[in-house]
Protein backbone atom coordinates (compact mmCIF):
# COMPACT_ATOMS: atom_id res chain seq x y z
CA UNK A 1 0.00 0.00 0.00
CA UNK A 2 1.12 3.46 -1.39
CA UNK A 3 2.05 5.26 1.93
CA UNK A 4 1.95 9.42 2.10
CA UNK A 5 3.03 11.78 4.62
CA UNK A 6 0.19 13.99 4.49
CA UNK A 7 -2.38 11.24 5.88
CA UNK A 8 -3.35 11.81 9.57
CA UNK A 9 -6.51 9.82 11.47
CA UNK A 10 -8.17 12.31 13.98
CA UNK A 11 -9.67 10.11 16.85
CA UNK A 12 -12.52 12.28 17.91
CA UNK A 13 -14.76 11.45 20.56
CA UNK A 14 -18.52 12.77 19.35
CA UNK A 15 -19.66 13.50 22.95
CA UNK A 16 -22.73 11.86 24.02
CA UNK A 17 -25.70 12.95 22.26
CA UNK A 18 -26.23 16.63 22.57
CA UNK A 19 -25.27 18.35 19.67
CA UNK A 20 -23.93 21.42 22.24
CA UNK A 21 -21.81 18.78 24.04
CA UNK A 22 -19.69 18.31 20.69
CA UNK A 23 -16.00 20.53 21.54
CA UNK A 24 -15.60 22.99 18.72
CA UNK A 25 -12.11 20.91 18.27
CA UNK A 26 -14.20 18.10 16.78
CA UNK A 27 -16.33 20.94 15.26
CA UNK A 28 -13.06 22.03 13.17
CA UNK A 29 -11.42 18.75 11.94
CA UNK A 30 -14.56 17.68 10.64
CA UNK A 31 -15.48 20.63 8.63
CA UNK A 32 -11.48 20.01 7.15
CA UNK A 33 -11.81 16.17 7.15
CA UNK A 34 -11.54 14.53 3.47
CA UNK A 35 -13.30 11.08 4.92
CA UNK A 36 -15.56 10.57 8.23
CA UNK A 37 -16.17 7.39 9.78
CA UNK A 38 -18.95 7.98 12.64
CA UNK A 39 -19.99 5.01 14.94
CA UNK A 40 -23.69 4.95 15.77
CA UNK A 41 -23.58 6.24 19.15
CA UNK A 42 -22.39 10.27 17.23
CA UNK A 43 -25.04 12.21 16.72
CA UNK A 44 -25.20 12.04 12.99
CA UNK A 45 -26.14 15.95 12.63
CA UNK A 46 -22.62 16.33 12.85
CA UNK A 47 -21.94 15.72 9.73
CA UNK A 48 -23.71 18.77 7.87
CA UNK A 49 -20.17 20.24 9.20
CA UNK A 50 -18.34 18.61 7.00
CA UNK A 51 -16.82 19.84 3.67
CA UNK A 52 -19.14 19.31 0.06
CA UNK A 53 -17.31 16.00 -0.95
CA UNK A 54 -16.03 14.57 1.97
CA UNK A 55 -16.48 10.65 2.41
CA UNK A 56 -18.88 9.67 5.11
CA UNK A 57 -18.20 6.13 6.32
CA UNK A 58 -20.85 4.56 8.67
CA UNK A 59 -19.13 2.35 11.15
CA UNK A 60 -22.06 1.86 13.52
CA UNK A 61 -21.79 -0.89 16.07
CA UNK A 62 -25.23 -2.19 17.98
CA UNK A 63 -25.83 -5.54 19.72
CA UNK A 64 -25.84 -8.20 17.10
CA UNK A 65 -25.54 -5.65 14.37
CA UNK A 66 -22.40 -4.36 12.96
CA UNK A 67 -22.36 -2.31 10.06
CA UNK A 68 -18.17 -2.42 10.30
CA UNK A 69 -16.58 -5.22 12.16
CA UNK A 70 -13.73 -3.70 14.39
CA UNK A 71 -11.00 -5.25 12.20
CA UNK A 72 -12.61 -3.88 9.27
CA UNK A 73 -12.85 -0.24 10.87
CA UNK A 74 -9.24 -0.34 11.71
CA UNK A 75 -8.36 -1.68 7.91
CA UNK A 76 -10.32 0.91 6.98
CA UNK A 77 -9.04 3.71 9.01
CA UNK A 78 -5.60 2.60 7.98
CA UNK A 79 -6.37 2.49 4.19
CA UNK A 80 -7.67 5.78 3.82
CA UNK A 81 -5.31 7.33 5.97
CA UNK A 82 -2.06 5.96 3.78
CA UNK A 83 -3.66 7.41 0.96
CA UNK A 84 -2.46 10.79 1.98
CA UNK A 85 -6.48 11.48 3.36
CA UNK A 86 -7.40 13.49 6.67
CA UNK A 87 -9.76 11.07 8.55
CA UNK A 88 -12.08 11.94 11.17
CA UNK A 89 -12.82 8.97 13.53
CA UNK A 90 -16.32 9.68 15.19
CA UNK A 91 -16.79 8.28 18.68
CA UNK A 92 -19.89 8.44 20.48
CA UNK A 93 -18.40 9.68 24.01
CA UNK A 94 -14.79 9.75 24.53
CA UNK A 95 -12.89 7.92 22.03
CA UNK A 96 -10.59 6.10 25.13
CA UNK A 97 -13.53 5.27 27.53
CA UNK A 98 -14.87 2.43 26.70
CA UNK A 99 -14.49 3.55 22.57
CA UNK A 100 -11.63 1.02 21.38
CA UNK A 101 -10.08 4.11 20.21
CA UNK A 102 -6.62 2.49 21.75
CA UNK A 103 -6.96 -0.36 19.43
CA UNK A 104 -7.41 1.67 16.72
CA UNK A 105 -4.16 4.19 17.66
CA UNK A 106 -2.40 0.44 17.96
CA UNK A 107 -3.40 -0.28 14.55
CA UNK A 108 -2.25 3.07 12.69
CA UNK A 109 1.06 3.15 14.56
CA UNK A 110 1.66 -0.48 13.41
CA UNK A 111 1.00 0.98 9.75
CA UNK A 112 3.52 4.20 10.43
CA UNK A 113 0.70 6.96 10.16
CA UNK A 114 -0.12 9.59 12.37
CA UNK A 115 -3.08 10.08 14.34
CA UNK A 116 -4.13 12.44 17.29
CA UNK A 117 -7.00 12.00 19.89
CA UNK A 118 -9.60 14.40 20.61
CA UNK A 119 -11.19 14.13 23.73
CA UNK A 120 -15.21 13.75 23.98
CA UNK A 121 -17.50 14.15 26.78
CA UNK A 122 -18.59 10.93 27.98
CA UNK A 123 -22.06 9.49 28.79
CA UNK A 124 -20.43 8.04 32.11
CA UNK A 125 -20.86 11.72 33.63
CA UNK A 126 -22.67 13.33 31.03
CA UNK A 127 -26.09 10.87 30.59
CA UNK A 128 -26.58 11.36 34.87
CA UNK A 129 -25.84 14.71 34.77
CA UNK A 130 -28.55 14.90 32.16
CA UNK A 131 -30.97 12.83 34.65
CA UNK A 132 -30.01 14.84 37.76
CA UNK A 133 -27.59 12.65 39.56
CA UNK A 134 -24.06 14.21 40.23
CA UNK A 135 -21.53 11.18 40.17
CA UNK A 136 -20.05 12.38 43.25
CA UNK A 137 -21.25 14.73 45.98
CA UNK A 138 -19.75 15.41 49.63
CA UNK A 139 -22.59 13.99 51.19
CA UNK A 140 -22.58 11.16 49.33
CA UNK A 141 -19.48 9.82 48.09
CA UNK A 142 -16.17 10.86 47.25
CA UNK A 143 -15.51 8.05 44.40
CA UNK A 144 -16.90 6.95 41.55
CA UNK A 145 -16.22 3.97 39.36
CA UNK A 146 -16.47 3.28 35.63
CA UNK A 147 -16.75 -0.07 34.21
CA UNK A 148 -18.16 -1.89 30.93
CA UNK A 149 -21.79 -4.72 31.27
CA UNK A 150 -19.94 -5.31 27.60
CA UNK A 151 -16.60 -7.50 28.06
CA UNK A 152 -14.52 -8.86 24.89
CA UNK A 153 -16.28 -11.56 23.95
CA UNK A 154 -13.41 -13.44 23.03
CA UNK A 155 -12.45 -13.81 26.61
CA UNK A 156 -12.63 -16.99 28.22
CA UNK A 157 -14.60 -15.74 31.81
CA UNK A 158 -15.05 -11.80 33.35
CA UNK A 159 -12.30 -10.19 34.49
CA UNK A 160 -14.79 -7.84 36.33
CA UNK A 161 -13.94 -7.66 40.10
CA UNK A 162 -17.61 -8.25 41.13
CA UNK A 163 -16.18 -8.33 45.32
CA UNK A 164 -14.36 -5.02 44.64
CA UNK A 165 -17.42 -3.39 42.78
CA UNK A 166 -19.78 -4.70 45.51
CA UNK A 167 -17.45 -3.79 48.42
CA UNK A 168 -16.82 -0.11 46.92
CA UNK A 169 -18.79 2.61 49.06
CA UNK A 170 -18.74 5.10 45.91
CA UNK A 171 -20.79 5.62 42.34
CA UNK A 172 -20.93 2.90 39.92
CA UNK A 173 -21.46 4.09 36.61
CA UNK A 174 -22.08 0.83 34.15
CA UNK A 175 -21.53 1.69 29.97
CA UNK A 176 -22.71 -1.17 27.50
CA UNK A 177 -24.80 -2.88 30.31
CA UNK A 178 -28.57 -3.24 29.57
CA UNK A 179 -28.70 -6.32 28.44
CA UNK A 180 -26.44 -7.85 31.23
CA UNK A 181 -28.25 -6.04 33.61
CA UNK A 182 -30.33 -8.89 35.42
CA UNK A 183 -26.29 -10.79 35.40
CA UNK A 184 -24.25 -8.00 36.48
CA UNK A 185 -27.01 -6.87 39.48
CA UNK A 186 -27.15 -10.69 40.66
CA UNK A 187 -23.25 -11.21 41.21
CA UNK A 188 -22.95 -7.99 42.73
CA UNK A 189 -25.36 -8.87 45.01
CA UNK A 190 -23.92 -11.91 45.72
CA UNK A 191 -20.44 -10.66 46.37
CA UNK A 192 -22.37 -8.11 49.57
CA UNK A 193 -23.52 -5.21 47.56
CA UNK A 194 -27.13 -3.88 49.26
CA UNK A 195 -30.25 -4.82 48.11
CA UNK A 196 -31.65 -1.57 48.45
CA UNK A 197 -28.92 0.51 46.44
CA UNK A 198 -30.47 2.89 44.35
CA UNK A 199 -30.17 2.24 40.52
CA UNK A 200 -31.25 4.34 37.61
CA UNK A 201 -30.75 3.38 33.79
CA UNK A 202 -30.37 6.16 31.58
CA UNK A 203 -31.69 5.89 27.71
CA UNK A 204 -30.19 8.27 24.89
CA UNK A 205 -29.35 10.66 27.70
CA UNK A 206 -28.16 14.08 26.99
CA UNK A 207 -30.93 13.67 23.62
CA UNK A 208 -34.25 14.50 23.27
CA UNK A 209 -34.64 10.92 23.29
CA UNK A 210 -33.69 10.96 26.71
CA UNK A 211 -35.25 8.14 29.14
CA UNK A 212 -34.68 7.38 32.44
CA UNK A 213 -35.81 4.48 34.91
CA UNK A 214 -35.06 3.80 38.42
CA UNK A 215 -35.09 1.29 41.16
CA UNK A 216 -33.03 -0.72 43.75
CA UNK A 217 -30.22 -3.50 42.54
CA UNK A 218 -32.30 -6.32 43.71
CA UNK A 219 -35.64 -5.05 41.31
CA UNK A 220 -34.06 -3.19 38.83
CA UNK A 221 -33.45 -6.02 35.85
CA UNK A 222 -37.05 -6.72 36.65
CA UNK A 223 -38.22 -3.12 35.86
CA UNK A 224 -36.05 -3.22 33.24
CA UNK A 225 -37.47 -6.58 31.29
CA UNK A 226 -41.09 -5.33 32.13
CA UNK A 227 -40.62 -1.68 30.61
CA UNK A 228 -39.04 -3.24 27.44
CA UNK A 229 -35.98 -0.85 28.40
CA UNK A 230 -33.45 -1.28 25.56
CA UNK A 231 -29.69 -0.17 24.75
CA UNK A 232 -27.94 2.48 24.92
CA UNK A 233 -28.06 3.35 28.54
CA UNK A 234 -25.58 4.20 31.52
CA UNK A 235 -26.49 2.80 34.38
CA UNK A 236 -25.78 4.41 38.04
CA UNK A 237 -25.70 2.57 41.30
CA UNK A 238 -25.64 4.59 44.86
CA UNK A 239 -27.16 7.07 46.59
CA UNK A 240 -26.81 10.12 44.64
CA UNK A 241 -29.36 8.61 42.54
CA UNK A 242 -32.05 9.56 45.26
CA UNK A 243 -30.99 13.23 44.25
CA UNK A 244 -32.41 13.03 40.89
CA UNK A 245 -36.19 13.71 42.46
CA UNK A 246 -35.10 17.25 43.58
CA UNK A 247 -31.89 17.95 40.90
CA UNK A 248 -33.97 16.27 37.39
CA UNK A 249 -33.42 19.63 35.52
CA UNK A 250 -33.40 18.18 32.08
CA UNK A 251 -36.91 16.28 31.82
CA UNK A 252 -38.90 18.77 33.24
CA UNK A 253 -38.58 21.33 30.30
CA UNK A 254 -41.37 22.48 28.63
CA UNK A 255 -41.61 20.04 25.10
CA UNK A 256 -39.80 17.37 26.85
CA UNK A 257 -41.20 14.41 25.31
CA UNK A 258 -42.56 16.00 22.08
CA UNK A 259 -40.81 14.97 18.87
CA UNK A 260 -40.69 17.80 16.49
CA UNK A 261 -39.76 17.50 12.49
CA UNK A 262 -37.58 20.37 11.54
CA UNK A 263 -38.08 20.68 7.52
CA UNK A 264 -35.86 23.62 6.72
CA UNK A 265 -32.57 23.23 4.72
CA UNK A 266 -30.04 21.64 6.66
CA UNK A 267 -27.51 25.17 6.65
CA UNK A 268 -30.86 27.06 7.66
CA UNK A 269 -32.08 24.35 9.95
CA UNK A 270 -29.99 25.00 13.33
CA UNK A 271 -32.20 28.50 14.34
CA UNK A 272 -35.38 26.42 14.92
CA UNK A 273 -33.73 23.79 16.24
CA UNK A 274 -31.75 25.43 18.81
CA UNK A 275 -34.59 26.78 20.42
CA UNK A 276 -36.84 23.52 20.33
CA UNK A 277 -33.95 21.70 22.10
CA UNK A 278 -33.73 24.37 24.57
CA UNK A 279 -37.31 24.00 25.82
CA UNK A 280 -36.59 20.36 25.87
CA UNK A 281 -38.15 19.18 22.21
CA UNK A 282 -36.64 15.92 20.53
CA UNK A 283 -35.87 17.52 17.28
CA UNK A 284 -35.61 15.45 14.12
CA UNK A 285 -33.89 17.38 11.45
CA UNK A 286 -35.75 16.36 8.47
CA UNK A 287 -34.32 18.95 5.49
CA UNK A 288 -36.73 18.80 2.50
CA UNK A 289 -34.78 21.36 0.13
CA UNK A 290 -31.39 22.80 -0.19
CA UNK A 291 -30.51 25.82 -1.95
CA UNK A 292 -28.55 26.02 -5.35
CA UNK A 293 -27.63 28.90 -8.07
CA UNK A 294 -29.82 29.52 -10.41
CA UNK A 295 -30.37 28.02 -13.99
CA UNK A 296 -29.10 31.26 -15.16
CA UNK A 297 -26.23 32.42 -13.17
CA UNK A 298 -25.21 34.68 -15.93
CA UNK A 299 -28.44 36.54 -16.34
CA UNK A 300 -28.27 36.98 -12.37
CA UNK A 301 -24.89 38.97 -12.88
CA UNK A 302 -25.62 41.13 -14.59
CA UNK A 303 -28.62 42.32 -13.09
CA UNK A 304 -26.18 42.27 -9.41
CA UNK A 305 -23.59 44.06 -11.46
CA UNK A 306 -26.31 46.73 -12.31
CA UNK A 307 -27.70 47.00 -8.94
CA UNK A 308 -26.65 50.41 -8.63
CA UNK A 309 -28.92 51.62 -11.37
CA UNK A 310 -31.96 51.07 -9.89
CA UNK A 311 -33.69 52.75 -7.28
CA UNK A 312 -34.64 50.17 -4.88
CA UNK A 313 -33.51 46.39 -4.28
CA UNK A 314 -36.12 44.44 -2.90
CA UNK A 315 -35.39 41.78 -0.98
CA UNK A 316 -37.83 38.72 0.22
CA UNK A 317 -35.74 35.72 2.22
CA UNK A 318 -32.33 35.99 3.92
CA UNK A 319 -31.29 33.00 0.98
CA UNK A 320 -31.73 36.45 -1.58
CA UNK A 321 -29.30 38.36 0.68
CA UNK A 322 -27.19 35.86 0.92
CA UNK A 323 -27.13 34.82 -2.94
CA UNK A 324 -27.26 38.33 -3.74
CA UNK A 325 -24.05 40.00 -2.37
CA UNK A 326 -22.04 36.56 -2.87
CA UNK A 327 -22.55 37.36 -5.98
CA UNK A 328 -21.92 41.23 -5.79
CA UNK A 329 -18.74 40.70 -4.08
CA UNK A 330 -17.25 38.51 -6.63
CA UNK A 331 -17.71 41.43 -9.02
CA UNK A 332 -17.31 44.82 -7.04
CA UNK A 333 -14.37 44.55 -4.22
CA UNK A 334 -16.13 48.27 -2.83
CA UNK A 335 -20.16 48.04 -1.11
CA UNK A 336 -19.86 51.40 -2.49
CA UNK A 337 -20.15 49.73 -5.74
CA UNK A 338 -23.80 49.50 -4.59
CA UNK A 339 -24.54 53.24 -4.90
CA UNK A 340 -27.46 55.20 -3.85
CA UNK A 341 -29.80 52.25 -4.33
CA UNK A 342 -32.75 52.43 -1.48
CA UNK A 343 -33.38 48.51 0.11
CA UNK A 344 -36.44 46.93 1.51
CA UNK A 345 -37.01 43.46 2.97
CA UNK A 346 -39.54 41.36 4.15
CA UNK A 347 -39.37 40.18 7.59
CA UNK A 348 -36.82 40.63 10.35
CA UNK A 349 -34.71 37.83 9.34
CA UNK A 350 -34.22 39.36 5.95
CA UNK A 351 -33.42 42.61 7.15
CA UNK A 352 -31.10 40.98 9.70
CA UNK A 353 -29.13 39.91 6.86
CA UNK A 354 -28.95 42.86 4.64
CA UNK A 355 -27.69 44.43 8.40
CA UNK A 356 -25.13 41.70 8.28
CA UNK A 357 -23.09 43.34 5.22
CA UNK A 358 -23.30 47.20 7.02
CA UNK A 359 -26.30 48.00 5.00
CA UNK A 360 -29.48 49.55 6.30
CA UNK A 361 -32.99 48.94 5.13
CA UNK A 362 -34.86 51.89 4.37
CA UNK A 363 -38.36 50.03 3.70
CA UNK A 364 -39.64 47.16 6.30
CA UNK A 365 -43.56 45.77 6.22
CA UNK A 366 -45.30 45.28 9.05
CA UNK A 367 -46.19 41.73 7.89
CA UNK A 368 -43.76 39.48 6.26
CA UNK A 369 -46.07 38.95 2.74
CA UNK A 370 -45.51 40.54 -0.15
CA UNK A 371 -48.63 41.94 -0.49
CA UNK A 372 -47.33 44.07 2.68
CA UNK A 373 -44.37 45.29 0.57
CA UNK A 374 -46.50 46.74 -1.73
CA UNK A 375 -48.52 48.60 0.50
CA UNK A 376 -45.34 49.67 2.19
CA UNK A 377 -44.46 51.23 -1.50
CA UNK A 378 -47.79 52.67 -1.66
CA UNK A 379 -47.33 54.62 1.73
CA UNK A 380 -43.60 55.29 0.55
CA UNK A 381 -45.35 57.64 -2.50
CA UNK A 382 -45.32 57.37 -6.20
CA UNK A 383 -43.75 54.53 -7.81
CA UNK A 384 -44.37 55.34 -11.18
CA UNK A 385 -40.94 54.80 -13.27
CA UNK A 386 -39.29 54.02 -10.30
CA UNK A 387 -36.76 50.84 -11.28
CA UNK A 388 -37.32 47.93 -8.62
CA UNK A 389 -34.89 45.32 -8.81
CA UNK A 390 -36.42 42.24 -6.60
CA UNK A 391 -33.87 39.92 -5.89
CA UNK A 392 -36.18 36.69 -4.61
CA UNK A 393 -35.82 32.68 -5.43
CA UNK A 394 -36.25 31.49 -8.77
CA UNK A 395 -39.63 29.84 -8.50
CA UNK A 396 -42.20 31.85 -6.40
CA UNK A 397 -45.26 33.83 -6.11
CA UNK A 398 -45.82 36.97 -9.12
CA UNK A 399 -48.22 38.98 -6.44
CA UNK A 400 -44.85 41.07 -5.99
CA UNK A 401 -43.66 41.89 -9.61
CA UNK A 402 -46.96 41.98 -10.88
CA UNK A 403 -48.36 44.34 -8.03
CA UNK A 404 -45.58 47.08 -8.60
CA UNK A 405 -45.86 47.12 -12.46
CA UNK A 406 -49.59 47.64 -12.30
CA UNK A 407 -48.50 50.63 -10.00
CA UNK A 408 -46.52 51.90 -12.63
CA UNK A 409 -42.77 50.66 -11.66
CA UNK A 410 -40.03 49.44 -14.11
CA UNK A 411 -39.68 45.83 -12.36
CA UNK A 412 -37.02 43.54 -12.93
CA UNK A 413 -36.75 39.87 -11.28
CA UNK A 414 -33.16 38.82 -10.61
CA UNK A 415 -33.43 34.99 -9.80
CA UNK A 416 -31.01 34.98 -7.22
CA UNK A 417 -31.42 30.47 -6.15
CA UNK A 418 -33.65 27.98 -6.41
CA UNK A 419 -34.86 25.07 -4.02
CA UNK A 420 -34.34 21.80 -5.26
CA UNK A 421 -35.54 18.70 -3.00
CA UNK A 422 -32.89 17.50 -0.85
CA UNK A 423 -33.14 13.78 -1.39
CA UNK A 424 -29.90 12.78 1.09
CA UNK A 425 -30.50 11.32 4.13
CA UNK A 426 -27.07 12.00 5.75
CA UNK A 427 -27.96 13.21 9.25
CA UNK A 428 -30.60 10.31 9.24
CA UNK A 429 -33.72 12.34 9.85
CA UNK A 430 -35.86 10.51 7.81
CA UNK A 431 -34.92 7.50 8.96
CA UNK A 432 -35.82 8.52 12.44
CA UNK A 433 -39.17 9.90 11.26
CA UNK A 434 -40.44 6.35 9.01
CA UNK A 435 -39.28 4.31 11.99
CA UNK A 436 -40.38 6.24 15.33
CA UNK A 437 -42.67 9.15 13.84
CA UNK A 438 -42.99 12.19 15.30
CA UNK A 439 -45.94 14.75 17.54
CA UNK A 440 -45.68 17.45 15.38
CA UNK A 441 -43.98 18.67 11.88
CA UNK A 442 -42.81 22.36 11.37
CA UNK A 443 -43.14 23.89 7.99
CA UNK A 444 -41.31 27.64 6.98
CA UNK A 445 -42.34 27.99 3.06
CA UNK A 446 -44.49 26.62 0.56
CA UNK A 447 -41.50 24.74 -0.66
CA UNK A 448 -40.62 22.95 2.62
CA UNK A 449 -44.55 21.29 2.34
CA UNK A 450 -44.28 20.42 -1.35
CA UNK A 451 -41.15 18.54 -1.26
CA UNK A 452 -41.78 16.58 2.25
CA UNK A 453 -44.97 15.36 0.57
CA UNK A 454 -43.05 14.23 -2.23
CA UNK A 455 -40.91 12.17 -0.31
CA UNK A 456 -43.84 9.99 0.49
CA UNK A 457 -43.05 8.90 3.86
CA UNK A 458 -45.57 7.89 6.22
CA UNK A 459 -47.67 9.85 7.90
CA UNK A 460 -47.39 8.93 11.83
CA UNK A 461 -51.09 8.95 13.82
CA UNK A 462 -52.08 12.00 15.05
CA UNK A 463 -49.35 14.01 13.40
CA UNK A 464 -49.85 18.03 13.96
CA UNK A 465 -48.72 20.86 11.62
CA UNK A 466 -47.52 24.31 12.59
CA UNK A 467 -46.67 26.40 9.71
CA UNK A 468 -44.84 29.62 9.79
CA UNK A 469 -47.69 31.93 8.29
CA UNK A 470 -51.15 32.29 6.03
CA UNK A 471 -48.70 31.31 2.51
CA UNK A 472 -47.72 28.31 4.03
CA UNK A 473 -50.70 27.47 5.56
CA UNK A 474 -52.70 27.85 2.04
CA UNK A 475 -50.21 25.46 0.60
CA UNK A 476 -51.13 22.59 3.48
CA UNK A 477 -54.39 23.10 3.04
CA UNK A 478 -54.03 22.60 -0.56
CA UNK A 479 -52.27 19.45 0.20
CA UNK A 480 -55.27 17.88 2.06
CA UNK A 481 -53.56 18.49 5.80
CA UNK A 482 -54.81 20.62 8.39
CA UNK A 483 -52.59 23.82 10.34
CA UNK A 484 -52.87 23.18 14.02
CA UNK A 485 -50.44 25.78 14.42
CA UNK A 486 -50.08 28.79 12.50
CA UNK A 487 -47.34 32.05 13.28
CA UNK A 488 -49.10 35.60 14.09
CA UNK A 489 -45.47 36.49 13.33
CA UNK A 490 -44.15 35.29 10.64
CA UNK A 491 -40.56 34.31 11.44
CA UNK A 492 -38.97 31.48 13.37
CA UNK A 493 -39.76 33.25 16.77
CA UNK A 494 -43.54 33.90 16.12
CA UNK A 495 -43.00 29.73 15.18
CA UNK A 496 -41.70 28.78 18.32
CA UNK A 497 -44.46 30.87 19.91
CA UNK A 498 -46.91 29.56 17.58
CA UNK A 499 -45.85 25.64 18.70
CA UNK A 500 -45.52 26.84 22.75
CA UNK A 501 -48.88 27.79 22.49
CA UNK A 502 -50.73 24.98 21.07
CA UNK A 503 -48.49 22.83 23.82
CA UNK A 504 -49.63 25.08 26.60
CA UNK A 505 -45.99 25.82 27.77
Amino acid sequence: MAKNDKGICILAGAGPGDLGLVTLKVRDEVSRADVIVYDALCNPEIIKWAPTGAEIIYAGKRANQHALKQDETNALLVKKTAEGKRVVRLKGGDPFVFGRGGEEAEELVKAGLKFEIVPGISSTISAPAYAGIPVTHREHTAQFTVFTGHEDPTKPESTLDYEGLAKNPGTKVMLMGVERIAAVSEKLLQHGARADLPVALVRWGTTGRQETLTGRLDNIAKKVADAGFKAPAVCIMGDVVKLRDTLNWFETRPLFGKRIVVTRTRKQAGALSTKLRDLGADVIELPTIRIEPPTDILAFGQLVQDAHTYDWLVFTSPNGVEAFFEMFFKIFKDAREIGGVRIAAIGPATAAKVREYHLAVDLQPEEYVAESVVEAFKKEGDVENLKILIARAEVARDVLPESLTKLGAIVDVACAYRTVPETEDVSGGMARFRDEGADMITFTSSSTVENFLALKLPMPAGLKVASIGPVTSKTVRDHGLTVDAEAKVFDIPGLLAAIRKYYGV
